[in-house]
């Protein structure tokens, strides 16, 4: 009998440790949902603050675009990668330029000199990728946006398109990678003609981007931009920018909508564009937490 009912005893406890392992898997899992829509509550729900994220598919069966906002005690980091290739590679070249973005920045609880962590992301973003798809043909643009002690560093690589909205006005900030661009730079340097500057600048394609044999080029602002209070910062890959006009965008950014609002409304617009070949398109909206304390 005695036998009988420690076997018993065993038996309930085993599966009383059960039942509180599951409780525990349960509380934890409730707790991190809860997190979760607390953070998102912050970037989407107060108007002019916060972030906000949306994605269109266009036509293309996969989505190469990868983008995320991290909050940390350092500051906000928007992070936008278009991936470039065929079938799944732009994907993969994308997913690595955001983790690689991702894992350098969140260990930092101050972040006193923002360029040197773009380069070192972008040099190691470009040195992954290379090593991941090897003799396959992609890459990826990426663009990273830092708001933090009431300035705003970022950088680029490729044609994404960064912008600061003030006042109404959405005044563009990057120039980006693109022929035209740099046949507009060579052009007012003197190394080409204006009649092959002319021809060149119809073209919108890439010319560097991470993962490309030969890859070099990161913009990065010569100082940081002064943020002042109700600034928001966009960044756009080619889906967004190539589909709608200036003059759209900006309209769109000034309503009182909240900013996450704003990137879907960008991207339903974007999405029916015209055209059977449209390119994924993705929207990032960084609101300003706090501005630098000056009245100019």
């Amino acid at each position: 009998m005695m036998d009988v009912k420690v076997s018993v005893d065993g038996a309930f406890l085993a599966a009383l440790l059960s039942a509180l392992l599951s409780a525990l898997l349960e509380a934890s899992l409730l707790l991190r949902l809860i997190l979760a829509l607390l953070s998102l509550g912050r970037g989407a729900g107060i108007k002019g603050n916060g972030w906000g994220i949306a994605q269109t598919g266009g036509s293309r069966q996969i989505q190469a675009d990868k983008l995320q906002v991290l909050l940390t005690k350092a500051g906000m980091l928007g992070i936008l990668a278009d991936g470039i290739g065929r079938e799944n590679t732009g994907r993969v070249c994308a997913q690595i330029a955001l983790d690689t973005a991702a894992d350098a920045y969140e260990p930092y609880e101050v972040l006193t000199n923002p360029e040197y962590l773009f380069r070192t992301i972008c040099r190691e973003a470009d040195a992954r990728i290379q090593k991941t798809i090897g003799e396959r043909r992609g890459g990826a643009c990426l663009g990273l946006v830092f708001i933090g002690n009431g300035y705003l560093p970022y950088s680029l690589v490729g044609d994404i398109r960064i912008a600061l909205m003030r006042g109404g006005e959405l005044i563009p900030l990057s120039q980006g990678h693109t022929l035209d661009v740099l046949a507009r730079q060579a052009y007012e340097a003197g190394r080409i003609t204006k009649k092959e500057a002319i021809w060149s600048m119809e073209v919108k394609r890439r010319w560097n981007y991470l993962g490309m044999d030969g890859f070099q080029e990161i913009e990065i602002p010569e100082r940081p931009i002064r943020l002042k209070k109700g600034d928001m910062v966009a960044m756009f890959s080619r889906g967004i920018w190539q589909e709608l006009s200036w003059a759209q965008i900006e309209d769109m950014l000034s309503g009182q909508e909240s900013l996450e609002e704003k990137a879907r409304q960008i991207c339903w617009a974007a999405g029916r564009g015209p055209g059977e070949d449209r390119e994924n398109g993705s929207v990032v909206l960084l609101g300003a937490r706090e501005a630098v304390n000056e009245t100019n």
